[in-house]
């Protein structure tokens, strides 16, 4: 097992499968929520060394928390430590992404499918602009960040890796620099 696997200390309904991803802030894994089967995702941040990341933190709970929208990256569950005493991690439970658009451009070339699934379709006389794999990506990601700004949220830390994808090729955004 993964030595960063071994700390991830969630409680019993979910059983971490396997370490996916790695940031400033933290370990993200795969995890199973055993009551009901589903994969979910388990981003655990150690934001007490400083007090900015802590703000940050709390900042990107409270706006998950009470935000919902199809293109961005959604909170199923908060892990808390039981006692105060022990509190130097949160454990944030998210939707599974399978991956995200840094390695999808990295690792292959979009294909002409891809594309045209990123597309948001804007009418314009009836005319669809199919011009470039990033037009696609780039429309669902700038749905989600008019949903932020439109709550007073500006994204800090936009890029391909907080651009995360699933198998069905939905891209979210990732809040992480919200």
């Amino acid at each position: 097992m993964d030595d960063r696997m071994t700390s991830f200390i969630v409680g019993s309904s979910y059983q971490p499968v396997d370490v996916i991803g790695e940031g400033a802030y933290g370990v993200v894994c795969s995890a199973i929520h055993i009551p009901s089967q589903r994969k979910v995702a388990i981003k655990r941040i150690t934001p007490f060394d400083h007090s900015m990341f802590c703000l940050r933190t709390l900042r990107e709970i409270k706006l998950l928390r009470h935000f919902h929208h199809e293109n961005i990256i959604s909170i199923l569950d908060i892990l808390r430590p039981p006692s105060i005493h022990e509190f130097s991690e949160v454990y944030l439970v998210q939707e599974l992404m399978e991956t995200d658009l840094h390695r999808v451009i990295r690792t292959q070339e979009l294909s002409d499918d891809h594309c045209q699934y990123f597309i948001y379709q804007v009418d314009c006389n009836s005319l669809f602009a199919f011009t470039s794999s990033w037009i696609g990506a780039s429309s669902k990601t700038l749905r989600a960040l008019k949903a932020l700004h439109s709550a007073d949220v500006l994204h800090r830390d936009l890029k391909p890796s907080n651009l995360l994808l699933n198998a069905n090729c939905d891209l979210k955004v990732s809040t992480a620099g919200a």
